[in-house]
């Protein structure tokens, strides 16, 4: 009977090896999402209803990794003895997560929007909230390069770039919500503002992601 070699070090890498595995699932996780905030955007400022019907298809792709995600965290800290640094990265990987999907969330809802919106002529404001849903997708590509690359610096400037999305939020709100004398129905106005509503959540998310990022690096949180 031969002896059983106990190697402590191969031990101690398993739970780091995970980690590393999670990670590249997170950033597969976090590329679906940007795909389905572009087609989102494609779906509502290029009025492409076949983008739309794209949406619920990769929906569904981005709630079951959030769920593995979230499953394989909880196994790693409950079965396995991660160091310091990977329980970091696990916290803030479950939380992470749970922000990817929503901002799949929101990029569904506004392609329920387009759908809806598609009957009515453009709205005026349309320019000047797809700028808003320009600055909300680099905001998002920012913080997942930043996730990529560990990069605490990258992570927190994110919540400076969401200062032109709250601007634009607030200057559109005011146009939308203040407009008088509309001809026919309101309907496209409420939709253009749950559209904005949308993407100034899916801009805090984003913020959320690098602030989540600079934790793993510095265990300091904002």
């Amino acid at each position: 009977m031969k002896a059983v070699i106990h190697d402590s070090n191969f031990e101690k890498s398993q739970p780091a090896r995970a980690v590393r595995r999670l990670e590249r699932d997170v950033l597969r996780m976090g590329a679906l999402v940007e795909q389905s905030f572009r087609l989102s955007h494609q779906a509502l400022f290029a009025r492409d209803l076949t983008a739309a019907e794209e949406l619920p298809r990769l929906d569904k792709k981005i709630d079951r990794f959030y769920r593995q995600i979230e499953s394989d965290c909880t196994s790693i800290m409950t079965l396995q003895a991660p160091t310091a640094q990977d329980l970091r990265c696990l916290s803030a990987y479950m939380q992470l997560v749970r922000d990817l999907e929503r901002i799949g969330d929101y990029a569904k809802d506004l392609a329920k929007i387009a759908i809806k919106i598609f009957p009515y002529p453009s709205h005026d404001t349309l320019p000047e909230i797809a700028l808003m849903s320009h600055h909300a997708q680099a905001m998002l590509a920012t913080s997942l390069v930043a996730l990529a690359d560990l990069d605490e610096a990258s992570g927190r400037r994110i919540k400076y770039l969401d200062d032109a999305v709250d601007n634009a939020y607030d200057r559109l709100y005011q146009i939308l919500a203040y407009q008088r004398d509309v001809p026919g129905i309101i309907e496209p106005i409420l939709l253009l503002t749950l559209a904005i509503r949308c993407l100034e959540r899916m801009a805090d998310h984003a913020t959320n992601i690098g602030q989540r990022v600079a934790y793993i690096v510095t265990g300091q949180r904002s």
